[in-house]
């Protein structure tokens, strides 16, 4: 049996508190950030990977480290545990060649 993997997500208003988020998700868990990107109106997004029991408590830090960031503002986050193999095809949160060096 292998081993259930869970994909996390965070929007910010603010680049600081998507920074701040995403230093405290990666030392809070197992986890690789598969994508980062800017949004509208000053949001940004990213999103990890790793096992389900990895990803909860990093997602958690994230979320608290965000909020508490001067200024910033979590605007949304999800987490989905064990996405079917349609969705990693078809979103950006496949473990590719470039974040592959940084995968537990």
């Amino acid at each position: 049996m292998s081993q259930q993997h869970a994909v996390g997500v965070i929007q910010t208003l603010g680049f600081p508190a998507i920074l701040a988020a995403a230093d405290a998700m990666l030392k809070a868990g197992r986890v690789t950030l598969v994508y980062f990107d800017k949004g509208e109106s000053g949001t940004f997004v990213i999103a990890i990977r790793g096992p389900i029991s990895e990803v909860k408590p990093a997602m958690e830090a994230g979320l608290i480290t965000a909020d508490n960031t001067f200024g910033g503002k979590v605007i949304t986050h999800y987490t989905v545990p064990n996405p079917p193999d349609n969705v990693v095809a078809v979103l950006p949160i496949e473990y590719t060649t470039e974040v592959e060096q940084y995968r537990f």
